[in-house]
């Protein structure tokens, strides 16, 4: 069975992860100008995130255009470049973490010692980065579901309109009270948001490029539906593990019973594994050994 190795890259979501890029940069360039300003502590953090964020999203559409080549025939890269697009996540959630310990230590700097801020165009930044970042969660919800990249852009946006909130509350407070130092407060804030996304992101990276079976599937059910496949006696060797975010993959050795004696026979039963296993656990790339009976006995005595 064929499988489309675009899948799940998050290639028809390009054109809107393309656009979610200018909007960010574009909120980047007014929130650092902003800040150099006005020496917002809280709305530089959220320029740096946004910076981290760009770059994110910079490898995230780089991870799609190279994963769409390779992998032809005769290539040592059997399934293209499928995993770049894990690895793209990885270094964005290395990101992340790194500009949240960069952020924690500044904002303790300012403890004790924070400036004089003028609210007003510290609040005009973070009301224009709040609208859009919520035009790029309404651009980007859709494949937030199918592609890894395309989550982890998601997530980051989110994070960033929760860190707009931030500078909008704390901007509002200084406006109202006078007290700069709810700036610094607002930073470790910003920092205390990114800390668990990257974490969750890194997780997920991790699980898929240690081949994890996806958690989704649960391999006690996986068993017993091809063991409820007639003409199947045992299965052993089941693996299933992960490529690419939606490209799930499974091989397996399948013991029949001594009725299957010819090839339309067995033919039947790859038709009918497959099926299930795409209609049920939506494996559509699957391997299967078909063996006789006592053929596992065999290997076991070949390979002492």
């Amino acid at each position: 069975m064929g499988h489309d190795h675009a899948h799940g890259t998050g290639v028809r979501h390009r054109g809107r992860l393309a656009l979610v890029l200018a909007l960010t940069v574009g909120v980047l360039a007014v929130e650092a100008v902003v800040a150099w300003i006005t020496g917002s502590l809280a709305l530089l953090a959220d320029a740096g995130h946004l910076l981290g964020d760009s770059f994110g999203i910079l490898m995230a559409l780089a991870a799609i255009t190279v994963a769409q080549h390779g992998g032809g025939p005769g290539s040592r890269r059997t399934f293209g470049y499928l995993r770049t697009e894990v690895i793209a996540a990885g270094l964005n959630g290395l990101i992340l973490l790194g500009l949240a310990v960069w952020v924690v230590y500044s904002a303790i700097r300012r403890f004790g010692d924070s400036p004089e801020l003028e609210a007003e165009p510290i609040l005009i930044a973070g009301g224009i980065g709040l609208v859009v970042n919520v035009m790029g969660l309404l651009l980007l919800r859709g494949g937030a579901q199918e592609s890894l990249n395309v989550r982890g852009a998601y997530l980051e946006v989110l994070g960033d309109a929760l860190g707009s909130i931030a500078v909008l509350v704390s901007a509002a407070v200084i406006l109202t009270t006078g007290w700069d130092a709810a700036d610094a407060i607002a930073s470790l804030v910003i920092a205390a948001m990114i800390v668990p996304r990257a974490i969750s992101l890194l997780r997920e990276v991790g699980e898929v490029l240690l081949e994890s079976t996806p958690r989704d599937v649960d391999l006690d059910e996986l068993r017993e539906h091809i063991l409820g496949v007639e003409g199947v006696r045992e299965v052993h060797d089941l693996h299933v593990w992960t490529i690419t975010s939606g490209m799930p993959v499974m091989s397996a050795h399948i013991v029949v019973d001594d009725s299957v004696t010819g090839m339309d026979h067995a033919h039947s039963v790859l038709d009918t594994l497959r099926g299930c296993l795409s209609e049920h656990f939506d494996v559509e790339h699957s391997t299967f050994q078909i063996e006789p009976a006592g053929h596992a006995d065999s290997e076991q005595h070949m390979h002492h």
